[in-house]
């Protein structure tokens, strides 16, 4: 935390590991004590429907519901389900919520603001350490109910919620900022890969009709072919594991559609099934060099294997693609990355619960081919453009990053007394940004 704030003068052991110290004169008092916790009554979100207040389902606001709702100033939690223990919602004013979510209302000597962003910034320390049985199971109201709150007096917690509204505004605004960039950014490196895969480098190349609605004009020279027309002869595209298993300590390693959306394929980041299910699924079994294509959930998202991977698996979500020698596997990897492609992939993805698209849709895509030279200084022209936009995208990110972190570390510190704001005070005209 930076030099400018102070710390307490005195401080005393708050008997909570995870808080530590606390200033003298603050309270630690459990949470069943400053408010009342109270559970929904929709019992899906098939009730969801037109209507005039927002509906709060797990960890995250879902539509508005016709109903009376509740008009109170609260606190709501996620209390099962994917989000348990770590998102939460402010919100003053009329609202329903969902059996799994609880609402904290009622408050006693403790403002609710106070309490949102005490939870918001400490909770997820402690939230799935005991009080849930499992990241995607139930956070049990009797641990809920004794989490630990270290608390000034109603004047202090006042200024403290004045200081961080006023903070974290600032920051708010720098991360959109952040994320406005990275946006364009993202947009501005999917077009460059675009152009170059489906119009070629060429500006005076001569164009013709692909015949494709959704791909347009490619060069005169160029072919359009199916998928499934230029992979190696013999092979096909697959998918990988439908049922692994529980993951082990041990065992054959498979790339998932959480590897795919990250990009994460190191040996520690891949879960691991028994050689025996493995080797059920040989076709998706990896060798290096072929492409790997997310086709569940991270639709769209494709990488040349590394030789490094050979022997290792796909799950249910991930196809494996083996080029014939008429396409490159980096250049087909580019292709998956562009608008067009993920137009198709719009027209075609099936799923309520969750978006994907199938091995036939897969099959059935059309690309434009260049000769196989062309797409050689094609895919060498991409890197390099590509390695400057990354290279501002990764300082950009990194930015953020800070940015998210000490919002964070402001919060914590800020509500659990590790800094002194009972000076503090707004400034009329802000003249200074944020630095981290």
């Amino acid at each position: 935390m930076s030099n400018k704030y102070q710390a307490y003068a005195e401080y005393k052991d708050s008997g909570v590991e995870w808080l530590g110290a606390v200033p003298f004169d603050w309270k630690v008092k459990k949470l069943k004590y400053i408010c009342q916790v109270q559970t929904g009554s929709k019992d899906t979100v098939n009730a969801i429907g037109d209507g005039s207040y927002p509906f709060f389902v797990r960890s995250q606001t879902v539509e508005r519901i016709n109903s009376v709702g509740a008009n109170c100033e609260a606190v709501l939690t996620a209390g099962d389900g994917v989000g348990v223990g770590k998102v939460f919602h402010y919100f003053n004013g009329k609202f329903d919520y969902h059996q799994r979510v609880y609402m904290l209302n009622t408050f006693t000597n403790v403002l609710g603001r106070f309490v949102y962003y005490y939870l918001s910034n400490n909770f997820y320390k402690v939230a799935l350490e005991g009080n849930a049985k499992s990241t995607v199971d139930s956070l049990r109201l009797p641990q809920f109910l004794n989490f630990e709150f270290s608390l000034p007096d109603i004047d202090a917690q006042g200024g403290i919620v004045q200081f961080l509204d006023h903070e974290t505004a600032k920051i708010d605004i720098l991360i959109e900022k952040q994320q406005q960039l990275i946006k364009l950014l993202k947009e501005k490196r999917q077009a460059v890969i675009s152009h170059a895969v489906t119009k070629g480098l060429n500006l005076n190349a001569l164009m013709r009709d692909s015949g494709v609605e959704w791909l347009g004009e490619v060069p005169e020279h160029w072919k359009v072919c199916r998928l499934k027309q230029i992979i190696k002869s013999g092979s096909s595209i697959s998918y990988g594991i439908v049922q692994p298993g529980e993951s082990l300590d041990e065992g054959v390693p498979f790339i998932q559609t959480t590897n795919m959306s990250q990009g994460t394929f190191d040996l520690d980041d891949l879960q691991k099934t028994t050689k025996e299910i493995a080797r059920a699924y040989p076709r998706s079994m990896l060798d290096g060099g072929e492409v790997i294509l997310g086709i569940r959930a991270s639709i769209g998202a494709a990488y040349v294997v590394s030789k490094s991977l050979k022997g290792y698996n796909l799950s249910r979500g991930v196809a494996r693609i083996i080029p014939n020698d008429y396409i490159l596997s980096a250049y087909l990897v580019s292709y998956f990355g562009t608008g067009a492609v993920d137009r198709y992939w719009g027209l075609s993805k099936q799923g309520s619960t969750f978006s994907e698209v199938s091995i036939e849709t897969v099959k059935e895509l059309f690309i434009p081919v260049p000769p196989i030279e062309e797409q050689g200084s094609i895919c060498s022209w991409i890197s390099e453009k590509v390695v400057r936009l990354d290279s501002i995208l990764t300082k950009t990110v990194k930015q953020t990053t800070l940015l998210q972190e000490r919002r964070t570390a402001l919060i914590s510190a800020a509500v659990t007394g590790k800094i002194d704001l009972r000076n503090w005070q707004a400034p009329n005209k802000e003249t200074r940004e944020v630095s981290v």
